[in-house]
């Protein structure tokens, strides 16, 4: 039997999810609503109130999915339950980069990445590169504009 692949998060990323997920659940029966309104209107093939509720309707079956998809497999992650000298999931980090400017990350889940927060995902290639580091090591990653050079400084699970 394959295993069933986990999806980390941190708690606020699962709650948001969760909300996502109400929010859906709640529009559902307004769309149902919508598309038995505009069928009533009669020819169905000019109907574009009825082809935009049946699209939305789509859409929404498919991010409920999606959501119930990934809450089930959620692992909900405490950084301030960690330790450690290497940097994991959930770690914050602060870095020196190529012109010694400080940079700080946290490796979150792809669901609560914002790199203008200072949030990446586990899966980005510059927290692939993180993981496992200690303080003192130095990290070359590729990126789309080039290779980028850090130093690692401190890593906390705040």
């Amino acid at each position: 039997m394959a295993s069933i692949e986990k999806v980390p998060m941190l708690a606020e990323g699962y709650e948001q999810l969760t909300a996502n997920l109400k929010v859906l659940r709640e529009e559902r029966p307004r769309v149902v609503d919508a598309i038995e309104e505009a069928r009533a209107h009669g020819d169905l093939s000019e109907n574009a109130e009825y082809h935009a509720a049946k699209e939305r309707q789509g859409q929404i079956e498919a991010s409920i999915a999606d959501l119930e998809d990934k809450i089930s497999r959620a692992q909900i992650i405490d950084p301030t339950t960690l330790s450690g000298d290497r940097i994991v999931f959930g770690a914050t980090i602060t870095m020196l980069d190529d012109d010694d400017k400080p940079v700080t990350y946290q490796i979150v889940g792809q669901t609560e990445a914002d790199a203008k927060k200072g949030r990446i995902s586990y899966s980005s290639p510059l927290a692939r590169a993180l993981i496992g580091k200690r303080v003192g090591d130095d990290i070359e990653v590729t990126v789309p504009s080039g290779d980028r050079f850090y130093h690692v400084k401190k890593i906390e699970f705040i």
